[in-house]
């Protein structure tokens, strides 16, 4: 059995069929069906107006593809392997509902050119569906913040307790990743949002055609120049996909500390029982499983990434058959990110935070030193010394078993006469956030700020 192209005129024999099957991408490409027929009403009604096409041939070609549209999403017509990919599969079907007139509709454009721009049409929309998630999540995350303001909890660096730090200042932190991320999204489809239609092959078209009309129809912001560039790269899509990596880097980092944080060791989040899955031999257990798939679906889109990179790193201009393979990659981004960043939402809308838990942990430790220190810098001690002297009471504390709090002004006196009655004052944890002067520090004053400017802005937004 054999396939009879419509591009098959030079040829004496028929595309096999099993070359038919691995070459063909009607599976991953049917799903810019919605844009081909977008992209092909925009284009005849440019060569009615044209008059490439009379202003009736134009009509009845369009109608035609409106009704098409409406035979793929009722199921009447069915995009099957039967078909080599979305283009020619719509293309064919035309020609059987209107019959030759239908082969008039490819005028002045070619596969290359009209791949360029179904991708170009998908990504818009996925990246405004990606950015409504964005949003949502960072409100989600805003709400926490606010829900929770003043509850102190450790700040980390290396993993390790470092210094007390206001719950609301930690989940903020990942407001403004976010923030990069959207604007992110928004630069690529700002880059992305050009004509590529009427590039034709590569060396554009001999017909009068009107590229600027077509792209005001379809909302673009202009045309790509060169005929060659339109066609012959996909940074468009590797820009899109980087910009999901990070993404997931920000969701994937937001996911390990809910693993993290939910566990009996740290104590400091409950995650809702409707995100959590538990053991098939062991009872006890509550496995954070929607966090770990996150930070594992990360792999996927970094994957993605690679190869689209691989895809386009040496190939020479202009199309070559090789980018047929950025459909996988640019469908697969889109709704690993979409569907991380809702579940993440989700996850926190419904966790809950330990606060008697967090500032336990602040009362067990050794976070104040750094303001022990500090307090030595205002009494006039360079600040190396301070450190070192803050150092010896620590080891201190750590030989005895006991901390900060255990000390009385007789014990730190013998490590600096400088020490006062007010330095107790500097070692509890309220103080050290309070303390905090610079702009955007953990301090409950900037950090009200924070939440403040969060709210107007995400306010506006649409998502």
């Amino acid at each position: 059995m054999a396939h009879r192209a419509l591009w098959s005129g030079r040829f004496t024999e028929p595309l096999a069929e099993i070359a038919l099957k691995f070459s063909s991408s009607i599976e991953l490409d049917k799903q810019l069906y919605r844009e081909d027929i977008a992209g092909s009403i925009a284009h005849v009604e440019m060569l009615g107006a044209t008059h490439i096409l009379t202003a009736a041939e134009a009509r009845k070609i369009r109608t035609a593809l409106n009704q098409i549209q409406r035979e793929i999403e009722t199921g009447k017509f069915r995009l099957t392997e039967e078909h080599e990919d979305v283009h020619l599969a719509i293309e064919q079907r035309l020609i059987h509902k209107i019959g030759p007139l239908g082969g008039k509709l490819h005028t002045g454009r070619s596969r290359n050119d009209q791949v360029a721009l179904d991708e170009r049409l998908y990504l818009r929309s996925a990246i405004r569906d990606i950015n409504k998630l964005i949003i949502q999540l960072q409100r989600v995350l805003l709400y926490k913040a606010e829900k929770y303001f003043g509850t102190l909890m450790p700040g980390y660096t290396h993993l390790q307790r470092a210094q007390p730090v206001m719950l609301s200042h930690h989940l903020l932190a990942y407001v403004s990743m976010l923030e990069r991320d959207l604007e992110r999204m928004n630069d690529c489809c700002a880059r992305l949002n050009k004509l590529p239609l009427g590039a034709a092959a590569l060396a554009g078209t001999s017909f009068p055609i009107d590229r600027a009309r077509v792209a005001k129809k379809l909302h673009f912001d202009g045309v790509v120049e060169n005929s060659m560039d339109a066609v012959s790269d996909r940074d468009y899509v590797i820009e899109f996909i980087a910009a999901c990596s990070l993404v997931m880097t920000h969701l994937s980092r937001i996911a390990e500390e809910m693993v993290l944080w939910s566990t009996k060791e740290f104590g400091f989040i409950h995650i809702s029982d409707a995100y959590t899955t538990g053991s098939s031999i062991m009872p006890q257990k509550k496995n954070p499983d929607m966090a770990e798939l996150v930070r594992g679906k990360t792999g996927r889109v970094y994957g993605s990434l690679v190869n689209m990179l691989t895809i386009m790193k040496a190939l020479p201009l202009a199309y070559n058959r090789d980018m047929q393979e950025d459909k996988l990659p640019m469908f697969e981004s889109v709704a690993t990110t979409q569907q991380c960043l809702a579940i993440v939402a989700q996850m926190l809308v419904h966790s809950q935070f330990d606060r008697h838990r967090m500032e336990e942990e602040l009362r067990n430790d050794f976070l104040t030193a750094t303001e022990i220190a500090d307090y030595l810098v205002r009494k006039g001690l360079p600040f190396r010394e301070a450190h070192a002297i803050t150092g010896k009471i620590v080891t201190h504390c750590i030989e005895r078993r006991m901390y900060l709090g255990n000390l009385d002004l007789e014990t730190l006196h013998q490590f600096s006469k400088l020490f006062a009655p007010d330095v107790f004052d500097f070692m509890l944890p309220h103080r050290s956030v309070e303390q905090k002067m610079s702009s955007g520090s953990t301090s409950p004053h900037d950090v009200k700020r924070q939440i403040i400017r969060w709210s107007r802005v995400l306010k506006v937004r649409r998502g």
